[in-house]
């Protein structure tokens, strides 16, 4: 098993990234952007990414603007882009989390 401090190569981010295309390489972090009709919206997915970062003991660096979120993940520990950040944003881009509209 790989270990979770363990860097991904280029080629797995490469991967990763062509897999998850709204996902995008930021100054050495997986970055991704999301746009709600209002601000208590931004607010209310933030709060379940919350959740969700809390139970996996992973947590992103979270910006907010107005209706606009800004999520942000690496591994501190590890100095990159690990097969923990790899998980976070699949479980992200999966959906499950963001408000009815």
């Amino acid at each position: 098993m790989e270990s979770s401090k363990q860097t991904l190569s280029k080629e797995e981010l490469d991967q990763l990234l062509h897999e998850l295309p709204e996902w995008a390489l930021e100054d050495g972090k997986l970055v991704r952007y999301w746009t709600f009709t209002s601000f208590p919206e931004a607010i209310a997915f933030v709060s379940q990414v919350a959740v969700l970062a809390e139970k996996a003991g992973h947590h992103p660096d979270i910006d907010i603007r107005y209706n606009r979120v800004k999520l942000a993940l690496m591994s501190h520990d590890a100095g990159g882009i690990t097969a923990r950040d790899a998980e976070a944003v699949r479980r992200l881009s999966a959906g499950s989390y963001i408000p009815a509209k």
